[in-house]
């Protein structure tokens, strides 16, 4: 019996064997197994080692298997390297590898790290056929593999969970269900001629889209969250900036370019956390405090968001309408803002003391300036080309359905 279907010989059959190892998908579960190791602190690598090669077995499953349903059962691909006996060869040989893995540490680091390992095992066999045409499963299997990855190379370092990892996977989980919703677009046609529900195929391309965009930016601000309550390293934000300026240009792109941009912006967004986790560079800093201006720090800042403001609505050339927003939303801001504080809800401190109808001119200001950087916002990234992604002539073939 022979793994290879087109030669022979030792190098064919290992060729045939290596030919499901993709290191796009490969490689990024390999990688969050030894992040969760490193936001573990001390290191042991013989549990890293063990831990990252269960990883690549569940990952080599998914790939077989996917690769297996789609030549032999479903007859989607036109052509597959491994022979049907290769197929179940291979995957009897990687789930016997991922089982000495879990076993390994079960016995070397207790029960918790088995049992968060062996749901990594189910996703990737599963993938096709039960998971890869359900909505929800074929959007979060990665996803929910990625942040597994990660949970499990923290547990087998420390023997349990805290809230920074969970944190850590969180944000892995939401970003990463956005980006794979982009990639299943890129088979949105074919898809649909075969009835597989992805959330594209489900909602429409352009609903699709919104969602994916909307799961990126819940992600990053997420990392904004755990940074400022204290559960990732000050300088994660550097990374959030990092990829968010990648997804706010791939957001409107087509699906491959989309897809390309977003992969490899999750690369860096994975070693820019991995630098903040590691090196924590800005640990040691503080808080640039402003407040040396006195009373008129409150001032100053408005100021500084305001010119903000009157740049994107200039960029946008909306300067007349948002005026008129603004005017019509005054009177009530003004109402709203003169009860809280005749009331006590807040005070304000850094101010100039200067007064105007009753409020400090400051909050005559702060009136102005927040309607007016919510339309900037709102009118400038309306004016970005934004090329409609059903443009896109795709395939009637999938170029990679892992």
């Amino acid at each position: 019996m022979a793994f290879a279907r087109h030669e022979s010989g030792l190098r064919a059959e290992i060729a045939a064997l290596l030919s499901q190892v993709h290191p796009v998908f490969m490689i990024p579960p390999l990688a969050a197994s030894w992040f969760g190791a490193v936001v573990a602190g001390g290191v042991t690598m013989s549990h890293g080692a063990i831990h990252m090669a269960a990883m690549f077995f569940a990952v080599y499953t998914a790939h077989v298997k996917d690769g297996y349903i789609d030549f032999y059962e479903r007859g989607e691909d036109e052509d597959h390297p491994l022979t049907r006996w290769g197929c179940r060869t291979a995957l009897l040989a990687a789930g016997v590898g991922f089982a000495a893995c879990t076993l390994a540490l079960g016995v070397l680091v207790g029960s918790g790290a088995a049992l968060i390992t062996l749901p990594t095992w189910f996703i990737g066999y599963l993938h096709a056929p039960q998971l890869d045409t359900n909505p929800v499963t074929t959007t979060l299997g990665y996803p929910t593999g990625i942040a597994l990855a990660i949970l499990g190379g923290f547990v087998v370092q420390t023997g349990t969970l805290t809230p920074a990892i969970l944190g850590f996977a969180l944000v892995f989980l939401t970003t990463l269900a956005g980006v794979k919703i982009i990639d299943d677009e890129q088979d949105y046609e074919y898809d649909r001629s075969i009835d597989k529900r992805t959330v594209s195929v489900l909602v429409g391309r352009s609903p699709g889209r919104t969602i994916a965009v909307s799961l990126l930016a819940l992600g990053l601000v997420g990392v904004l969250w755990g940074t400022i309550s204290g559960l990732f390293p000050p300088s994660s934000p550097v990374a959030a900036l990092a990829f968010g300026s990648v997804a706010l240009v791939a957001r409107r792109a087509r699906p491959t370019i989309a897809t390309m941009l977003l992969i490899r912006g999750a690369y860096v967004f994975l070693a820019l956390l991995l630098v903040a986790v590691w090196f924590r560079p800005l640990s040691g800093a503080t808080l640039p405090d402003i407040t040396v201006l006195g009373p008129y720090t409150y001032l100053a800042t408005e100021l500084v968001f305001g010119a903000v403001a009157f740049g994107l609505l200039y960029y946008a050339g909306s300067l007349r309408s948002a005026a008129r927003t603004i005017a019509a939303v005054y009177p009530i801001a003004y109402l709203w803002d003169w009860y809280t504080l005749e009331v006590g809800v807040f005070e304000i401190v850094m101010r100039s003391g200067y007064d105007l109808f009753g409020i400090p001119v400051e909050e005559h200001i702060f009136m102005i300036v927040v309607p007016a950087l919510v339309l900037g916002f709102h009118e400038a990234m309306g004016a970005i080309a934004e090329p409609s992604p059903a443009t896109e002539t795709t395939s009637t073939r999938p170029v990679d359905d892992d």
